[in-house]
């Protein structure tokens, strides 16, 4: 058993020196003077009555007792670390951020967020939308986006698929439904942008070999899209799940009942791999099981 005077100082700075072999890297690592790390370990060294390093010119090296000592320190340190931050945190705020198309946060996340806040108080959100592709994507612990692409990676999570549904503002629906399928050559189609031949796609799917749009209109975000349509600008594909309350509350109505099915998918990726932070994990878990039934 070490003396009880044994510097936990000298022991991380060991620790971090075995692992990086220079006591310089080690210093900057710990806000340490290269001299200070020096010291610490040499008093280990002293405690211990044992050399832990080959000190030469331009380099460390483990002796073989340092190379035992380290192999039966470090996972000690680490459990210690972990307590310690275990306990730290049922006293401490946390925050965990993420960043999401501004869509599904006002129709999805933002709705949710009473069941997190109740469960987790202790845990600060930091949410970041984004408005359109063009937007610069800030660095956040989570994300969520639509891809229409596969994203195969342990880290990336497959929360739900979208597909799209024509629909418009009442009125307009009143004025169009019986017009069958015609009716979309007499107003304006609107569509996003990233998807620009949506349109032709959902009507050879449903067979209108007449399609000759009057007019298509792309808008850079879906809240775009759906807020044109509210205000009955023309007719618009309108993505579900994630639209599912404009129906609810019919301020918005489908056209038709043919959805255009697609591979845009939305997905939640972590970007931070730091095991000491259960918090962004219990957020994945939380968001994971919130959205489970979105797909269904």
């Amino acid at each position: 058993m070490l003396p009880l005077h044994t510097s936990m100082r000298g022991l991380r700075c060991f620790c971090v020196a075995a692992e990086c072999l220079s006591f310089k890297e080690t210093a900057k690592k710990l806000y340490l003077t290269p001299s200070a790390v020096s010291h610490q370990i040499k008093q280990l060294e002293e405690t211990l009555n044992q050399s832990l390093f080959i000190r030469q010119t331009r380099s460390i090296a483990l002796t073989e007792v340092g190379a035992r000592f380290y192999q039966a320190i470090e996972p000690v340190m680490q459990q210690l670390v972990n307590t310690v931050s275990e306990f730290n945190q049922s006293d401490r705020m946390l925050e965990v951020s993420i960043s999401m198309p501004e869509f599904f946060a006002s129709e999805l996340f933002m709705p949710k967020l009473i069941g997190w806040s109740s469960k987790y108080p202790n845990i600060n959100l930091k949410l970041e939308t984004i408005k359109s592709r063009s937007d610069v994507i800030k660095h956040t612990d989570v994300s969520i986006m639509l891809s229409g692409k596969q994203q195969p990676n342990d880290n990336v999570y497959d929360l739900f698929p979208i597909t799209y549904i024509p629909a418009c503002n009442p009125h307009l629906h009143s004025e169009l439904y019986s017009q069958g399928f015609k009716a979309l050559t007499k107003v304006p189609l609107i569509l996003h942008k990233a998807r620009p031949y949506a349109w032709h796609q959902w009507a050879e799917n449903v067979g209108f070999e007449q399609f000759k749009p009057k007019q298509i209109i792309q808008l850079d975000s879906m809240f775009s899209v759906a807020r044109a349509a509210e205000q009955g600008l023309g007719v618009a594909l309108i993505p579900l799940p994630i639209s599912q309350a404009w129906f609810d509350n019919n301020t918005l109505i489908p056209l038709f009942s043919h959805p255009l099915y697609s591979h845009d998918r939305y997905y939640l990726t972590r970007h931070t791999n730091e095991q000491q932070r259960p918090e962004v994990q219990l957020l994945i878990d939380w968001i994971l099981k919130s959205f489970h039934d979105e797909s269904h």
